[in-house]
């Protein structure tokens, strides 16, 4: 895979573009966090696990908008050819821990981008290495994930979910306020976690979708609870859409290598995300 695209564009020149924004981890934005995504918080030292998800979004006027209200393809990452964006997964490092009050720095910057074709067409890569401190001394290093297809490729298969021996787990009901909630506090425009006829009739969902960072924030916290502590690393993938309209669970267990595993399981038995953390 390389940063050229199959009909000959190179995006090798934003390889390394960098953006830097600083926000504040306020009182108000922490208990916005805590009342959205009880019960699945863990108690922990410093701030809840997930809130940095919330700092430092993209902020544009309405006109720098794509169709799906993302900021344009351009702005903030390269203008690919493909307009149907997924948070695919990433990765975390933690070397401190966050606390409301805190002003944080957040450094941006594209990693890597490449062009492939998969089961479901053809798919641009993009990864994103975010750097967050508090007063010069690093809190968190996380490589995000972005996806980006084709308007009419297919979306994943589900992977139905083997029974697991769960250390923590519990379940959340995916109503319409629980994204809505989530999407104001992270400031994400993106239509297909509250506009219906969009979701649908547009990028084919058979419903609204669960945001990428919510489930990923609720594996965190499971891990969490099961380990007794914050986890110092955590990976995560997406695999299939989580719709919106029921309850789903998020279970911490053991994993096959010893290690600790999560999942995010539909109210169908699919696995729509997947963790390993230390």
């Amino acid at each position: 895979m390389s940063a050229i695209s199959s009909d000959g564009v190179s995006f090798e020149d934003w390889i390394g573009r960098s953006f830097t924004r600083r926000d504040t981890l306020t009182p108000r934005l922490a208990a916005e966090f805590q009342a959205t995504v009880t019960p699945g918080l863990a108690r922990v030292d410093g701030a809840p696990l997930g809130l940095f998800w919330t700092l430092a979004p993209d902020i544009e006027p309405p006109e720098n908008l794509g169709r799906d209200c993302h900021p344009k393809l351009g702005i903030y990452l390269p203008p690919l050819p493909f307009e149907r964006r997924m948070w695919a997964g990433g990765e975390l490092t933690f070397s401190g821990a966050f606390a409301v009050g805190d002003e944080v720095e957040k450094v941006s910057r594209i990693e890597s981008i490449a062009f492939k074709t998969g089961a479901t067409g053809p798919l641009a890569f993009v990864a994103v290495r975010h750097t967050y401190a508090v007063g010069g001394a690093p809190i968190l290093d996380e490589r995000q994930d972005i996806v980006y297809r084709a308007p009419s490729g297919e979306a994943a298969k589900p992977t139905l979910a083997p029974p697991v021996e769960a250390r923590a787990a519990f379940a959340l009901d995916a109503t319409p306020t629980l994204l809505f909630r989530y999407s104001a506090m992270t400031f994400n425009g993106h239509r297909i976690h509250y506009d219906y006829p969009y979701a649908t009739g547009v990028e084919g969902y058979s419903g609204l979708v669960v945001h990428g960072p919510m489930q990923a924030t609720l594996m965190l916290n499971a891990a969490a609870q099961a380990l007794g502590r914050a986890p110092r690393t955590f990976r995560y993938r997406g695999l299939s859409p989580l719709i919106a309209g029921e309850v789903f669970r998020v279970e911490a267990f053991a994993g096959a290598d010893g290690g600790m595993a999560t999942r995010v399981v539909s109210a169908a038995g699919a696995v729509t995300m997947s963790g390993v953390v230390t």
